[in-house]
């Protein structure tokens, strides 16, 4: 059960029936198959106070010579923003499989070092290591999220070429997305193109991902389409084509595609965020109204947002995609679930004490901007990783140099 809900996106769940299993029963020993599956949660969850809790029974138990449970703990500690403890494990261990490798090429890639994580690829094939598919998926990932296009394409060729292994829908996914986020979009379209195997949705996916953030209707319009055809229940499909429509100020299409959304009676997947503070796990959901810390947050994001407003911050109205006034989409973006969470770090958190948030959809541009500029005035570092990537503010920058 903690496997299950471990995999299908609860690990909220996990932790809490693995505490239950822990206190409940009294003969209850977790074994190396149980502590893949917590830490893989607490990795989601960026909960680093468990998952060092879980670190600590690891090494009690002398499970640390298991390698899934080590490859798990460095991407428990690098999804925690721990990238150093993630590298200190792996330099540690007495032998290593393609797995221990992949969670550290991984690990490199989200926190968006693609030069490294290359490096670390080409030291695996050095010591006679052989990559598997997931490694690829790993590395041409990473090459995406620094925009090391020319890399991922070689990467992408040698995979046949050198490796002998065929791409799958989910390589050429990375490629589309690698192409589309450093706005060669026409290429990706063709690569779909001249693609010997069904796209899929994941390939379309990645398309249409890339068509909002650089505002290309035409190209949105025809991945959706096939988007709707292939994935008719994925609301998330039609509110990315409303946002770009939103984007284009094209509101008759946004009306059109809201329209559709409730036709089909689907829901948009709400923005939530996870913070983890005195190694307990707190939620927040976009405009959390019911929440028992909501007063106290928003007392002090109203005031904190008036007084960034002085020093030059300006809203980015843009990304609320409702015909509103600017004072309406303002406190609308207030209500973001990233931003109630900060707030409720910058309450809870000691001085010099790292803030770490992890999202499930992608950043917004606005809560991007807003959370440099409150690094900056609070002097405070952040860590927020969202669906795509770690962002690390300290002093007013990020580390994703705002591509992501």
């Amino acid at each position: 059960m903690i496997a299950c809900y471990a995999k299908n996106e609860k690990s909220f769940e996990a932790l809490e029936l693995f505490r239950e299993m822990m206190v409940e029963i009294l003969d209850a020993i977790p074994n190396s198959v149980t502590m893949v599956s917590v830490l893989q949660a607490c990795a989601a969850l960026s909960a680093l106070e468990q998952g060092k809790l879980i670190h600590a029974y690891v090494l009690r138990r002398g499970l640390d010579s298991v390698l899934p449970v080590i490859s798990a703990l460095i991407t428990m500690y690098s999804r925690c923003g721990e990238l150093e403890l993630g590298q200190w494990i792996f330099d540690r261990m007495e032998k290593r499989d393609v797995v221990s490798w992949n969670s550290l090429i991984s690990s490199y890639g989200i926190h968006g070092y693609g030069k490294k994580a290359m490096q670390i690829f080409q030291e695996m094939i050095h010591q006679g290591v052989s990559p598997s598919p997931i490694t690829f998926v790993s590395v041409l990932g990473a090459c995406s999220h620094a925009g090391l296009v020319e890399e991922g394409k070689k990467l992408f060729d040698s995979m046949c070429k050198v490796h002998g292994i065929i791409p799958s829908v989910e390589h050429y996914a990375c490629m589309v997305d690698l192409l589309g986020r450093a706005n060669r979009l026409e290429e990706a379209a063709s690569v779909i193109n001249e693609m010997r195997i069904e796209p899929g949705a994941k390939v379309w996916g990645s398309l249409l991902g890339s068509c909002r953030i650089h505002c290309n209707v035409e190209l949105a319009e025809r991945a959706s389409h096939r988007l709707f055809q292939l994935e008719p229940l994925s609301a998330g499909n039609y509110v990315l084509l409303a946002d770009i429509y939103a984007e284009a100020e094209m509101w008759d299409d946004v009306k059109r595609v809201r329209k559709l959304l409730e036709t089909r009676s689907l829901q948009k997947v709400a923005g939530r965020s996870w913070i983890e503070v005195k190694r307990k796990m707190y939620s927040f959901v976009s405009v959390d109204e019911f929440n028992p810390h909501i007063e106290q947050i928003q007392s002090l994001l109203i005031k904190l947002s008036a007084e960034m407003k002085e020093k030059g911050y300006k809203p980015q109205t843009k990304v609320v995609l409702y015909d509103l006034d600017e004072g309406e989409k303002e406190r609308i973006l207030l209500g973001h679930s990233e931003k109630l969470a900060v707030t409720f770090g910058l309450i809870n958190t000691n001085k010099g004490e790292t803030i770490r948030i992890t999202k499930n959809l992608r950043l917004c541009e606005d809560c991007h901007s807003f959370t440099k500029l409150i690094s900056k005035f609070t002097n405070k570092e952040i860590l927020v990783r969202d669906v795509n990537r770690f962002h690390h503010f300290r002093n007013g920058v990020c580390s994703c140099g705002d591509y992501w």
